[in-house]
């Protein structure tokens, strides 16, 4: 039987192995661990790669959308909007300022934040939407530039799934006031442990996020601010560095098995592929299919030893930690939906053709 790992890091690690040991090599010779040169230098590789001006490395993906949600301003009692079909740091860190995270369903054929759902959720007290590009595609950002443009709102992109994918022509990270990446080992470029990154082309908002995530502090032991402890190590940097060369390679690899996938499951009963728009490159993070009865697929997958996971089973306004919102079961169907039938297959640059075909036959039954 063909063994198929779900993700395979030792496999990525083994074929860029010298360049990543001679990088981790490099920073421990210097004793410089935390920010410093090696952390610069990532910072504007990311925001060059991506399109924008300013590129601050912190603690953590969680820690990007926290940083920039403070730094656009959210305070107690703003109301910040976003998918209920998303990973719960999206919606977590706006209770962290005691603002309250406003829902609106996504679209059923991306999954991705609808924006004819965002306007109807707009109050006086609205003061940022934070729209996912969801599996490595982006949301429809025009439509919700739009939106935030009319009524005066802060859009913050979550790129934790998204570093490399584009739309119309435009890297994600480059098309909101910030954004907020994650390099969470299994992302597309993963680091060795955590971090993140926030891309922003405002000078005033580079400099506030630069400031909170050391202590609040604008010159040393100077406080202008009550900050925090979020800073990229230099360690991690290092081996994003490396990486960060063949995102594109990997991210195009990616983007060929997904084809191999769609190609094997368009037209079988109860499956449906994931939607890829004209005007996106998508960079799948996940390859997630909707399987009409979940159930029955992933007894036919674990029968065979193929491993896959599900991204994501409950919506997060029926999650308890969200019950103080007093949202009910119902009112937002296609997230609802999507969390009864999504289905995450394996799906990395280093899988074989053998190693696809298996999970294709244990699909296909």
């Amino acid at each position: 039987m063909t063994k198929v790992e779900f993700l395979d890091l030792p496999a990525q690690y083994q074929s860029i192995k010298p360049e990543i040991d001679a990088a981790m090599a490099a920073v421990v010779s210097t004793g410089g661990f935390v920010l410093g040169k090696t952390v610069a230098d990532f910072e504007q590789s990311v925001a060059k790669y991506a399109g924008a001006k300013y590129g601050i490395g912190v603690n953590s993906g969680t820690d990007a959308l926290y940083l920039s949600l403070k730094a656009a301003g959210v305070k107690p009692g703003d109301e910040v909007i976003t998918t209920p079909f998303t990973f719960i740091a999206t919606a977590e860190v706006v209770c962290w300022l005691n603002a309250k995270p406003v829902f609106a369903d996504i679209r059923p054929d991306t999954l991705n934040l609808d924006p004819k759902k965002i306007e109807a959720a707009i109050t006086p007290r609205t003061k940022a939407v934070i729209p996912v590009h969801l599996y490595g595609q982006a949301a429809e950002m025009d439509q919700i530039k739009a939106l935030a443009q009319k009524h005066n709102l802060k859009i913050i992109e979550d790129c934790a799934q998204s570093l490399g994918a584009s739309y119309r022509g435009r890297q994600t990270g480059s098309l909101g006031h910030l954004a907020a990446f994650s390099f969470y080992p299994t992302k597309n470029l993963g680091a060795y442990g955590d971090g993140g990154l926030v891309l922003t082309d405002d000078e005033a908002l580079y400099n506030e996020v630069r400031m909170l995530r050391q202590h609040g502090q604008d010159k040393k032991y100077h406080h202008a601010k009550l900050g925090m402890n979020s800073r990229l190590d230099a360690l991690q940097a290092a081996v994003l560095s490396v990486k960060l060369k063949y995102l594109d390679k990997w991210n195009q690899k990616r983007r060929e098995l997904a084809a191999r996938y769609t190609a094997a499951f368009s037209g079988l009963a109860g499956i449906t592929p994931p939607v890829a728009l004209d005007h996106n490159v998508h960079i799948y993070h996940q390859y997630t299919i909707r399987a009409r009865d979940r159930g029955a697929l992933e007894e036919r997958l674990a029968k065979r030893g193929i491993p896959y996971a599900i991204h994501y089973p409950i919506a997060l306004h029926l999650q308890p930690a969200f019950e103080f919102l007093n949202l009910k079961e119902g009112c937002l169907p296609e997230a609802e939906l999507a969390a009864r039938e999504v289905l995450s297959l394996p799906i990395y640059p280093e899988m074989s053709e053998e190693q696809q075909d298996a999970v294709i036959a244990a699909v296909k039954g």
